[in-house]
């Protein structure tokens, strides 16, 4: 009997000598553009299930990557012939979804490895060869279509399995000998098409990691658009898109382009099921993602990693059934809406639709808000779920007091009802109301690298020192004095971890003192202390492997 290699290629031969390629009429700047209100409909949903689920989960290891590297490939390959996941059942999943207040699920029919998830006329590396020999793919958009649920495929443009991709395992560092990337754009537009002609229609394509496909990409969407023109299709096609795909963290705010950020329910950031031990995020981690993220105008697509037997980890069910709860609540504010109008910061965020306006109170011991007024009347606020609140707008400050009696524990919802429309509003910035100095900033641009960048409310921007700066400081004045319990620090990505010693200081007269110390920032740093009362307070970086950058540095004033 054939190997299942030699036998892929030949059914792709065979199969695929009808299926043209759409590479050459597909130029770069003409790949046809998504249906608006396609994109409108995405866009309201707001939240997904994503699903990274294959024979890898055998192993407890991550989904392709572990491919030549926890796993020998030779293993790896042969992980399906043991795949027998009887516990899967369809409707469970879907069911979970909906318990979550998920509106759309997108699975992974391929990744990186190659091995498909439905029954593919064009490898045999397939789930129909496998123990469990069932349509994996078929049953759950079939589950999906019973109960209401949008569906959508992720499918990755690398394969390290085929043997016409450039590059193999372990993570794409081997090169192939004759690879041949024509034969396998027409396998992939192959599979697309099955994907979408027997399963959809679909809410989405979602690609992955095209490095070496490029200008190819757009030769997809064109075959996409043509099998379903009312589908969207993600940025990483290798060439264009309808979305930005931000990995492991809440997209930035941006109201001209879509954004989906693709995060882990894993308490290890797992894609795949890691294990017995892997253990979740907290459930306020997990509604910070769903809040921000509608409040920076994007979707949260949130991955579960279901275990060999087929089953959602119950831990991830009950988490996931958490937040559901949490939605049945206040999915009026995420629902629908669009970010803004205030850019989100670590204390509040803002949605909006119709009329009205969401102000998500996230950080705010005392109940009192102050943002940049609005240019509308309010007519009437309230909290979301019943209750007063004191509201005032004067000397362009909007100030809104909440008794602290009805502060809740991850986000209290004011509702602002406007008298004209929420996204006629124009976007607004809410000020830090610090003055902002450091010893060097990168080329001496202070517009795009100054100090004032770690303090306005925008993880997306930062203050830069030049390279090879192994020492710098970065100072804050309030104002006038206040009591600081805490501090939160984030170096910017993708630089963090360049900062290894440093002192956090306060000025008491002419002296600088030192309230700690510590070695590493990273992205998520955060230190409470009793708490000092001074006007200024300074980062004093004491060495670092290369020029440091802080995204943001905030202040937690005690009352």
């Amino acid at each position: 009997m054939k190997s299942i290699a030699s036998q892929s290629c030949l059914l792709a031969l065979i199969l695929l000598a009808g299926v043209k390629s759409l590479a050459a009429d597909a130029a770069a700047a003409d790949w046809p553009k998504a249906d608006p209100a396609a994109i409108a409909h995405w866009r309201s949903l707001r939240f997904g299930m994503f699903i990274h689920w294959g024979p890898v989960s055998l192993t407890g290891h991550e989904i392709g990557w572990s491919r030549g590297a926890q796993t020998p490939v030779e293993v790896y390959d042969k992980l399906y012939q043991q795949f027998n996941p009887t516990n899967f059942n369809a409707a469970e999943w879907v069911g979970i979804a909906k318990a979550a207040g998920m509106k759309y699920i997108v699975l992974t029919t391929k990744h990186h490895d190659g091995f498909c998830l439905w029954d593919t006329r064009l490898t045999d590396y397939n789930i129909m060869h496998s123990p469990f020999h069932r349509d994996v793919v078929q049953e759950l958009a079939a589950a999906c279509k019973a109960q209401g649920m949008e569906f959508g495929t992720y499918y990755s443009v690398t394969d390290w399995y085929d043997q016409n991709w450039p590059v193999t395992s372990p993570a794409g560092k081997v090169k192939r000998e004759n690879p041949n990337l024509d034969a396998y754009e027409k396998y992939l537009q192959g599979q697309i098409t099955e994907l979408i002609k027997n399963y959809g229609p679909l809410l989405t394509i979602w690609n992955d990691v095209p490095a070496m496909y490029g200008k190819r990409g757009a030769a997809t969407i064109k075959l996409v658009r043509e099998l379903q023109p009312d589908i969207v299709i993600n940025n990483r096609t290798g060439d264009g898109g309808d979305y930005d795909t931000p990995e492991q963290r809440i997209g930035k705010f941006q109201l001209d382009r879509p954004w989906e950020s693709c995060m882990t329910v894993s308490a290890h950031d797992a894609w795949a099921w890691g294990g017995e031990k892997d253990g979740v995020k907290s459930l306020a981690k997990c509604l910070n993602m769903l809040i921000l993220g509608a409040g920076g105008d994007g979707n949260i697509l949130l991955n579960v990693g279901p275990r060999p037997d087929g089953v959602i980890d119950p831990a991830q069910a009950g988490l996931l059934k958490e937040v559901g709860a949490w939605l049945a609540r206040n999915g009026e504010a995420i629902y629908g809406t669009r970010g803004g109008p205030w850019k989100p910061t670590h204390a509040c965020t803002s949605t909006r639709k119709g009329n009205t306006v969401y102000l998500h109170v996230l950080n705010a011991t005392d109940g009192t808000v102050e943002l940049p007024a609005l240019p509308a009347e309010i007519k009437s606020a309230t909290l979301l779920n019943g209750g007063k609140v004191e509201c005032t707008q004067q000397d362009g400050k909007l100030v809104v007091r909440i008794p602290a009696t009805a502060l809740e524990p991850v986000d209290t919802i004011v509702k602002l009802e406007l008298n004209r429309p929420a996204m006629d509003l124009p976007v607004l910035t809410p000020s830090s109301g610090i003055k902002a100095t450091a010893s060097n900033v990168f080329q001496g641009d202070d517009a795009e690298f100054g100090a004032a960048q770690a303090f306005d409310n925008d993880a997306h921007t930062r203050w830069a020192t030049d390279s090879g700066t192994k020492q710098a400081w970065l100072a804050a004045d309030l104002g006038k004095e206040t009591s600081v319990g805490a501090v939160r620090i984030q170096e910017a990505a993708p630089y963090a971890g360049r900062v290894t010693r440093f002192e956090f200081q306060y000025r008491d007269g002419g002296t600088w003192k030192t309230i700690f110390s510590g070695t590493k920032i990273g992205d998520r740093y955060q230190k409470k202390f009793p708490p000092v009362k001074a006007r200024e307070f300074r980062l004093n970086i004491l060495d670092a492997s290369e020029g440091p950058t802080i995204a943001e540095m905030e202040f937690d004033e005690s009352k």
